[in-house]
């Protein structure tokens, strides 16, 4: 019931705590909202899994207005879990847009009310099609509800915003409940980690779990910076500088033994200032942290920051540098 007559009125610390409250309202109704959803679950759940587990196409979801964009939310959330669907819209359904629609689909359609014009003619033309229809709406006795072969009831008697009006906690238990089908049909097919990276090779999600440190890693005499173990420090600092600020240390059989980068570089100078009387071994760190080829690139990107270094000397199996995995190539393949 607060008014608000002038720009100092937004500054005031009583009114940052009217938005605050106004804002808490918001979220306790929609709270609410997923605890009564939570408690209408039942069989009819159950019903509904089964008729989506069964499916040997694709699930069509369709739905007017705000419905209409939830829907189209929980066809990307199934498609990318490994349920594949699409959103076929009411209207353009009626124009030539039913030509998509395969006997093999399942239909979930969404309506509040469960009396949305566009639905009196698409659901007897999907029912003709004998395609099982789920619904999901507020009404079990609507008309959509009357025509579906499974009513998933949502909670419909409170919306958050201008007395019912603005479809608000309607919408976010409708997006629930899709989550909660999608989630219990990955479930049930067994889809892991890797397959959702499988379909998501672009972004950074698929990047994290798909990419290797092989994928990466600089190779080749020019990228790999190599210094002998008796090296002196002139060798050892015209390797490091040109490659990076950091060299490996190998002994005479190419194992690495240590490490040498512009950080020691700098402790050293600031203990002495005769740096050219050390050798290789004198200065490198002998524990070196390192990355293997076939490990994944977010693993060695999580040691880099936990240890607070910007490149990994990577190794083979008998410990011989074969590349080096440096912090900004992580970066830019966004992979941190």
């Amino acid at each position: 019931g607060t008014t608000l007559h002038s720009p100092e009125d937004l500054s005031s610390p009583l009114v940052k705590d009217v938005y605050l409250a106004w804002a808490r309202e918001v979220l306790e109704t929609e709270r609410a909202g997923l605890v009564r959803l939570e408690e209408l679950l039942d069989g009819r759940f159950v019903q509904a899994v089964e008729v989506l587990a069964r499916c040997t196409g694709r699930v069509i979801l369709t739905g007017v207005g705000k419905s209409g964009i939830v829907a189209k939310k929980i066809a990307a959330t199934l498609t990318s879990t490994g349920t594949p669907a699409f959103f076929l819209h009411p209207t353009e359904s009626l124009h030539g847009d039913l030509g998509i629609v395969h006997p093999d689909d399942v239909v979930i359609a969404i309506s509040k009310s469960g009396q949305s014009d566009e639905f009196q003619l698409l659901i007897p033309l999907l029912k003709r099609f004998g395609l099982p229809v789920i619904a999901i709406t507020a009404n079990p006795e609507s008309d959509l509800a009357r025509n579906a072969d499974v009513v998933l009831l949502i909670p419909g008697d409170q919306e958050a915003m201008l007395g019912n009006l603005v479809p608000t906690v309607s919408t976010t238990v409708t997006m629930a409940l899709g989550d909660a089908l999608a989630y219990v049909l990955m479930r049930l097919k067994g889809f892991t980690v890797e397959d959702f990276a499988a379909l998501h090779p672009g972004g950074a999600i698929g990047k994290r779990i798909w990419l290797r440190v092989r994928d990466l890693m600089l190779t080749g005499e020019e990228h790999v910076p190599v210094v002998p173990r008796h090296a002196p420090m002139r060798d050892v600092i015209l390797e490091m500088t040109s490659k990076r600020g950091i060299t490996s240390v190998v002994d005479a059989s190419g194992r690495l033994v240590g490490v040498f980068t512009d950080g020691d570089l700098r402790r050293l100078l600031e203990r002495t200032p005769e740096i050219f009387a050390f050798r290789a071994e004198d200065v490198m760190n002998p524990n070196p942290k390192t990355a293997r080829p076939d490990e994944l690139a977010a693993q060695a990107a999580q040691r880099m920051a936990q240890h607070g270094i910007n490149a990994l000397i990577v190794v083979d199996e008998d410990h011989r540098p074969i590349g080096i995995l440096h912090l900004h190539d992580l970066m830019r393949a966004r992979v941190i």
